[in-house]
């Protein structure tokens, strides 16, 4: 948690952390004086009947008090500030961090975990720093300032100090030690409770096709009341020294007021320092109350910066060749590749070989789970693959820099995501600098200008979160004209026209096929044979490897897995006027 502190406290807010401090050391200074103040008035002014010293000392008792506000005061200003900058410079490595990781480190983290760490965990940790920069001077000067002004007062009543600290400082210890895993485990249940509610509100429509409300509502209720029974555990503990201290602090003034009050009786003790000696203890008392609540804060925090630093430890990072370099054509080549994610233990690709030349245009299909997105997602490094190598104009993936390999490729994902903001928004994704015209060419490529300009707003219509305002088939088709404005390489289209109905699909395959640049690769990857019938090639998976390769035609008049997939769709009629 120190080490995640210093990396971040940086300029201003690093200036802000050692000045905070300072002016709070104002404060204790002003607040230890004043009941050595009240304690004179009350033996010299009041016992000697002095108006004059009883006026004069109380004005330097106003004056102290207005200086240790100012002081106080100052220093909660600068705290706040170096705290927040402190959190929002972790939040942003963070993320940072997140958006560095490779597909198979993110997959390592739940993404209701992740934004509990970017959230709830920050949070944690910049509120204990606030706590610590006014209470790592203060409370242990005013405990410490208040003990030594005490034995300045009466080293024998002091000595009532010395018995009660080795007890207190014991518990604190005790309960750090236990509370810091308790705390550890609540975050992890946070995280189930996120899980739980994110799926719900994602996935609203089934629960509520399904009437699964009361269902869902148990499971909620069920990690809810885990999370709850943790929480309990945890803050009952560290909690508990609270009135641990209070009854240890009230013991400690019996015990001054009982021999304070004899030693008066006996002309040992004056009746002001007995009263300056009640109100440091009061202080004392105070300061530990406050040190108890930043324990506790920093058993909270210190659980926070070890889930942060978790992911930034995490050594999944997309890593850039020593060695870059830049390919001149745009063929793909597959050697021997075999990919596995690291969950399942199997491997999912298997010995794969493959060359596709530049400008071809492939089809890929097969059967669920065969493997067919596992394998173009190869191509930009969105997964490394475990053995063999990817290549792209005969320089492997690992050699071209990251932004110049995802330069060249645009990938247009089964599941099409949009962002909130308006429909002109979403298309510069592809490129920011796309003028109106190129925006309307790519919409009419993809088949979508004739519902954008149907829209009240055209290219200003609002797209809300997650695109929940289109349909599907509208989504994918931005999301497809949101790639074309980039005018990509390599294109790659995962399934990504499942949604249209044949005619549109074959409209837009049309024009694809019209547009597109001479030298551009396309990977199309289809559960349809109408989608990709066309291709130059096209490459039927099974089970991880490439069970057949070929044409349309070619592979029709073979009695393979490609026959079968198009008999069960088109039908053998169709099949037959196919191969005439």
């Amino acid at each position: 948690m120190v080490r995640l502190i210093r990396k971040n406290l940086k300029g201003s807010a690093l200036v802000c952390a050692i000045f905070a401090p300072l002016l709070i050391f104002i404060e204790v200074l002003m607040d230890l004086q004043q009941p050595t103040l009240m304690s004179d008035i009350v033996d010299i002014g009041v016992k000697g009947r002095n108006l004059g010293y009883v006026w004069s000392t109380g004005i330097k008792m106003v004056l102290c008090a207005f200086v240790g506000v100012l002081g106080g005061a100052s220093c909660g200003v600068l705290a706040s500030f170096a705290s927040v900058t402190m959190a929002g410079e972790v939040r942003g490595k963070l993320f940072r961090k997140i958006q560095s990781l490779s597909c198979s480190g993110a997959d390592s983290f739940r993404a209701s975990s992740l934004i509990t760490r970017l959230t709830n965990d920050v949070t944690q940790i910049q509120n204990m720093f606030l706590m610590l920069l006014r209470g790592m001077v203060r409370s242990p000067m005013l405990c410490i300032g208040g003990i030594l002004m005490s034995f300045l007062l009466s080293p024998r009543l002091a000595v009532v100090f010395c018995v009660i600290l080795p007890v207190l400082i014991t518990c604190i210890v005790y309960v750090v030690r236990k509370s810091v895993p308790l705390y550890t485990e609540m975050q992890s249940w946070l995280d189930r409770v996120n899980t739980v509610m994110r799926e719900n509100l994602l996935g609203v429509r089934v629960v509520k096709s399904f009437h699964l409300e009361g269902r869902q509502y148990e499971r909620f209720q069920d990690v809810n009341g885990k999370f709850t029974e943790k929480s309990i555990r945890a803050q009952g503990l560290t909690f508990s020294l609270m009135p641990i201290v209070t009854l240890l602090m009230n013991l400690t003034v019996v015990a001054i007021l009982w021999f304070g009050g004899n030693m008066v009786t006996a002309g040992g003790l004056e009746t002001g320092k007995l009263m300056a000696f009640v109100n440091y203890l009061v202080q004392i008392t105070n300061s530990l109350m406050f040190l108890v609540n930043l324990i506790i804060n920093i058993s909270r925090a210190q659980a926070s910066a070890a889930r942060i630093n978790e992911v930034f430890f995490c050594r999944e990072d997309e890593k850039e060749s020593r060695t870059p370099r830049i390919p001149e054509s745009f063929g793909i080549e597959f050697r021997n590749v075999s990919f596995r994610y690291r969950e399942s233990g199997r491997y999912v690709l298997r010995d794969l070989s493959f060359r596709i030349r530049e400008g071809q245009t492939v089809g890929i299909i097969g059967a669920t789970g065969s493997g067919k997105s596992t394998l173009v997602s190869l191509i930009p490094r969105l997964y490394e693959a475990d053995k063999g190598r990817v290549l792209i104009g005969g320089c492997d993936v690992r050699d071209i820099p990251l932004p110049v390999l995802r330069g060249l490729i645009r990938f247009v994902f089964q599941n099409s995501v949009l962002f909130e903001g308006t429909v002109e928004d979403n298309l510069r994704f592809g490129r920011e600098t796309a003028s109106k015209a190129e925006m309307e060419d790519a919409l009419r490529t993809a088949q979508a200008w004739d519902f954008i300009q149907a829209l009240p707003g055209g290219l200003q219509s609002r797209v809300e979160q997650r695109g929940k305002n289109f349909s599907g088939g509208q989504k994918q088709r931005l999301s497809i004209a949101r790639t074309l404005l980039r005018k990509p390489k390599i294109l790659i289209l995962d399934d990504s026209t499942s949604a249209l109905d044949l005619a549109t699909e074959a409209r837009l395959q049309s024009e694809l096929s019209r547009k597109r640049e001479k030298d551009s690769t396309v990977l199309l990857i289809a559960q349809r044979i109408s989608s990709i019938m066309n291709a130059d090639t096209i490459l039927v998976l099974d089970n991880g490897r490439i069970a057949e390769q070929g044409t349309h035609s070619g592979l029709l008049r073979e009695n393979g897995i490609y026959r079968s997939i198009a008999v069960s769709q088109l039908g053998e009629e169709a099949l037959s006027h196919a191969a005439e």
